[in-house]
């Protein structure tokens, strides 16, 4: 295989659950060399949720792929040592460990920058730092109710819906991915490493950036629309046949598109309506959305959610079939890109996952399995530390390693 993207970038990947290995995994489907760092008996969320008794749970298996695992005891005093050894010869350090954890263990930046000052590290919290809230715990559906998305998400008439994807916890650990490089980049000019910190809580808030145009515009919160885009009709989910719960389809026209109104209306045979006084700009459209939206809905409920986006995609107008889990693994577009892998996981056999979603032209980003737990921990202490058969056999009995 060709050199990768971050080919010669170790890092040390402390972290668990979403947020902070989404970072990692990341960073290792564009070439870094991910050193998973686990406690004897391999990170919690191998257990989170197991499918089969005693084998590591699909939830690690989708987050953690493209790594190495070493497992070592890190409330041990000589299982901190043998990290900092590591320290002394990593770039990134990684972590996401609840606040006040690593100042517990003794690791702490101050300690870790003193061990190796070229050293990255990378720290996700729900809340930072510093501030009132910093001690909080946090998951990622806190962070998507503390950073505003879920007031907007759902229908008016009911309570709050946190949003079906992980987007507090994939989306922090994208941009951690995103500041860890540009430190590296500056450290090339520096010769300097320095402390990333991401906070779940700003990370949703900045997501929810479109909204406060509404917030000032209208002179008030931003509140839940349900499906529907303010001026655009069509816009939102339109039930399509044979009427399962996900057989909709997206369809959008912009407010500011006539042309594209002109396209819809030809496309689905109403080309009548082009003349219709309710349609006749993007206001009157709006004014009348309801009637409108019924039109619509006849014309999809005869057809399916594949047939409406083909029919609708080939016109011009934006379009999407509402897809399931399966049916996104089954996705012919998607697999006609390579993007859907399989994977031949060690104990939990053959599965498909969506591989890398970013594509270089220089540089390929496979998927490997996520590994067990502490399955390369004698390889990565030679490589890394130059340690022998007999000193890691000699760690294990002293209960430094898993």
């Amino acid at each position: 295989m060709a050199e990768r993207a971050l080919s010669g970038i170790r890092i040390l990947d402390l972290t668990q659950f979403e947020a902070g290995t989404t970072c990692t995994q990341f960073l290792g489907w564009l070439g870094a060399d991910v050193i998973k760092i686990e406690p004897p008996g391999g990170e919690q969320s191998r257990r989170n949720r197991p499918e089969v008794p005693g084998l590591d749970a699909m939830f690690f298996l989708v987050f953690n792929a493209n790594k190495r695992s070493v497992t070592i005891d890190l409330k041990n005093p000589g299982g901190r040592a043998l990290f900092l050894r590591m320290v002394e010869r990593a770039d990134v350090v990684v972590e996401n460990f609840a606040p006040g954890l690593m100042e517990k263990l003794g690791l702490d930046y101050e300690r870790l920058r003193a061990t190796n000052p070229r050293l990255i590290v990378a720290r996700i919290k729900g809340f930072g730092l510093s501030g009132p809230y910093h001690e909080y715990k946090s998951f990622d559906m806190i962070a998507q109710a503390t950073g505003g998305v879920m007031s907007v998400t759902g229908f008016a008439d009911r309570e709050p819906v946190r949003c079906g994807a992980a987007i507090g916890d994939t989306g922090t650990g994208v941009h951690t991915a995103a500041a860890i490089l540009a430190a590296y980049i500056q450290r090339q000019r520096t010769g300097q490493g320095q402390l990333v910190e991401v906070a779940m809580q700003e990370v949703v808030a900045n997501f929810l950036r479109g909204r406060y145009a509404d917030h000032y515009r209208d002179g008030k919160p931003s509140g839940r629309r349900g499906n529907e885009l303010v001026g655009g009709v069509p816009g939102g989910a339109y039930p399509c046949a044979p009427g399962g719960p996900n057989d909709y389809a997206y369809i959008y026209v912009q407010p500011m598109s006539e042309e594209m109104w002109r396209e819809f209306a030809t496309a689905i045979g109403r080309g009548d309506l082009l003349a219709d006084a309710r349609c006749k700009d993007a206001k009157a459209r709006w004014e009348h959305r309801d009637a409108l939206n019924e039109l619509i809905r006849a014309w999809t409920r005869v057809r399916t959610k594949h047939e409406v986006m083909a029919v609708l995609g080939k016109a011009g107008v934006p379009c999407g079939a509402v897809l399931d889990t399966g049916e996104v693994l089954d996705d012919p577009h998607l697999n006609a890109r390579g993007q859907v892998h399989t994977i031949e996981h060690a104990t939990r056999g053959r599965f498909r996952l969506p591989g890398c979603p970013v594509r270089l032209s220089a540089s390929e980003a496979p998927t490997t399995p996520a590994p067990l737990a502490g399955e390369h921990t004698a390889q990565v202490l030679a490589e890394v530390l130059g340690l022998s058969a007999d000193e890691v056999s000699k760690l294990r009995v002293e209960g430094v390693l898993g």
